[in-house]
C-alpha cells in the first residue's frame, strides 16, 4: 500500500480485526507502504511514519520504499500536498538526507527493510553508494514493453530485490491470449512473474481477480511462446508521471518533457 492510495487505515482495521481473533498473527503479514512526495524532509520522515503505524494499527512495517525520486512541498499547517497556481511545487531535498531519516526508524525498529520505487539507474546507484542502509528492494514499472534491462541488472549486481508493478498492462496484450481459456492479459503474466521480475504487485478490487491472481502458476508457457513474447521490439513505458514532469529529480529519461506539469524550484 502507500500513503497516496488512501487505503492504510482500512487496511489497518483489517488486520487489527484479523490480530484480535486470532486469525492471523503480526508474523504472518508483510506490510509495505511508501513515503509520500510531501515529506521527504528529514523532520518529516518519521511523523509520517507515526501517523502510517497509526493508521495500520501496527508497531513496525516490513518494507518501507521512498514512493518516487520527486519530493514536493507540503502545506505548511498539515501533511497534504501544496500548491501555487494550481501547480505543485518542488522541494529539492536531497534523497540522501531522506534516506538517512529512515535509516534512523529501522534502527528503532519501526522499518525493519527499506526500498526505493520509481528510480532511475543513477539514483538507485547513488543511494546504493552512500547508504549505511543499504535498499533492499526497487519497485517499478515492468512489463512485456518495458521490460527496464539496465536497471535489472544493476539491482542483480547490488543485491536488490526487484517489485514489478503494471506487469501486464501493455496495451495490446488481448492479441496474446488465442489458444487458452484464460482472462485476456493473463499470458504476459508467467514470462514477466518468472524471467523478468521475480515478484509482481496484482492490483485488483474484485474477488475474481484476486482468485485468479493466486492460480498463477498452474499453467506453463511454451517455449516458442515466451520467444514469440520475448521477440517484442515495442518499447512503451505506460507510467510516465505527467504530474512530475519539470521536477529537478524527474527519472525517466526516455519521456520528452516539454510541458512542466508542476512548478520549477
Amino acid at each position: 500500500t502507500a500513503y497516496h492510495y488512501g487505503n492504510e487505515a482500512v487496511i489497518g482495521k483489517v488486520l487489527k480485526e484479523y490480530f484480535s481473533s486470532g486469525k492471523l498473527k503480526r508474523e504472518d503479514v508483510f506490510i509495505t507502504t511508501k513515503l509520500p512526495y510531501f515529506a521527504h524532509a528529514p523532520e518529516d520522515v518519521p511523523k509520517v511514519v507515526e501517523m502510517q503505524l497509526e493508521a495500520l494499527q501496527v508497531d513496525y512495517i516490513d518494507l518501507y520504499l521512498i514512493h518516487g525520486p520527486v519530493p514536493f512541498k507540503r502545506e505548511k499547517d498539515k501533511f497534504e500536498l501544496a500548491f501555487e497556481n494550481g501547480m505543485q511545487v518542488p522541494d529539492p531535498i536531497g534523497h540522501l538526507d531522506t534516506w538517512r531519516a529512515m535509516e534512523k526508524l529501522h534502527d528503532e525498529g519501526k522499518l525493519k527493510a527499506l526500498g526505493l520505487s520509481n528510480f532511475n539507474v543513477k539514483q538507485v546507484q547513488n543511494v546504493y553508494d552512500h547508504a549505511r542502509i543499504k535498499p533492499a528492494n526497487l519497485q517499478i514499472e515492468l512489463h512485456i514493453y518495458w521490460p527496464q534491462t539496465e536497471l535489472i541488472q544493476l539491482c542483480k549486481i547490488l543485491n536488490i530485490s526487484i517489485t514489478a508493478y503494471a506487469p501486464i498492462g501493455s496495451p495490446g496484450r488481448k492479441g496474446f491470449n488465442p489458444k487458452m481459456n484464460w482472462p485476456d492479459g493473463d499470458p504476459l503474466t508467467e514470462p514477466v512473474v518468472k524471467e523478468l521480475a521475480k515478484l509482481t504487485i496484482p492490483k485488483t478490487v474484485k474477488p475474481q481477480r484476486v482468485k485468479e491472481n493466486m492460480d498463477i502458476f498452474d499453467f506453463s508457457l511454451t517455449d516458442e511462446e515466451m520467444k514469440e513474447l520475448f521477440s517484442v521490439k515495442t518499447r512503451v513505458r505506460l507510467h510516465t508521471w505527467e504530474f512530475a514532469i519539470g521536477h529537478p529529480f524527474y527519472p525517466f529519461d526516455d519521456v520528452q518533457q516539454t510541458t512542466p506539469f508542476c512548478l520549477k524550484p
